[in-house]
Order: C-alpha cells, then sequence, then structure tokens
C-alpha cells in the first residue's frame, strides 16, 4: 500500500522522473535516504512504478492518429473480443469499463488511410455489437 509520502513522491517524479534526489527530499521535508529508500522499494519488482520514460516535443514526432474506441460486446463474447482486438498492432490499450460502453480502445495510426483500415477491421470482429470512435486532437496534460 502506498501511504501520503509514497503518493507526493510518485506526483513529483510524474512531473519530472529526473529530479534529483536531494531536490525531491527537499521539497517532502524528508531525508535523501527516505526518498531513495521509497524509490528503490517502489521500483523494486511488484512496486508501483513499472518504469520510467520520456517526453518528446510534438513537432518532433511523426505524426499519427490516435483515437479512442468505445465498444459494446454482444452477450458473454467479451473474452474473445479482447482477445482479437490484442492481435491489432494499432490497438495501444484496451480498458473495461461500465455505463453505455464495455470496453474502451487506444488506437494509434501512423495515417488516416491506416486509421480507417482499422476500424474497418476491429468492426468485423465477431461478437462486436457497436462502436463510437473519436479522433484525439490535443493533449492537454501528459
Amino acid at each position: 500500500m502506498l501511504d501520503d509520502l509514497d503518493r507526493r513522491l510518485l506526483t513529483l517524479l510524474r512531473a519530472d522522473s529526473r529530479t534529483p534526489v536531494a531536490t525531491l527530499a527537499a521539497t517532502l521535508k524528508v531525508s535523501r535516504g527516505t526518498v531513495q529508500n521509497r524509490i528503490d522499494r517502489m521500483t523494486a519488482p511488484g512496486g508501483a512504478i513499472l518504469g520510467f520514460t520520456i517526453q518528446t516535443r510534438p513537432e518532433i514526432e511523426a505524426a499519427g492518429v490516435d483515437a479512442i474506441m468505445c465498444i459494446a460486446i454482444e452477450g458473454e463474447r467479451s473474452g474473445a473480443v479482447v482477445a482479437a482486438l490484442r492481435g491489432f498492432p494499432e490497438v495501444a490499450a484496451i480498458h473495461t469499463t461500465n455505463g453505455r460502453w464495455d470496453l474502451v480502445a487506444e488506437l494509434e495510426t501512423e495515417t488516416l488511410a491506416a486509421f480507417s483500415q482499422t476500424l474497418d477491421q476491429i468492426r468485423l470482429i465477431d461478437g462486436i455489437a457497436s462502436t463510437e470512435t473519436s479522433i484525439l486532437l490535443a493533449t492537454q496534460k501528459m
């Protein structure tokens, strides 16, 4: 379980995972050793931190199409639909949800043509009753 200090440390690391331990310790008003021990615990296998990543300026990355597809499933076919979606390299993540939609799939393609083709293929998966897809235009927070 994470305590308040762990959550505050994670918030700081999400903002900039390269922040020096001494700076983190000063901000959190704890010792460097405390911060380092908590980072070590959270990055150990089974810990809260799975890994670190980088962010690049959007203008240096190739233009692509990112979207969210909401999916309604017929009957008890969710396992088969999820298994089929896992076979698409364009499906970056699959989320179960409540409410009107059974699944939300994050889609990433390089072009609009590839995006259209992916939509057509996904809609043919046996067990999908209906879909609604929205292209993501801009990201406000990372």
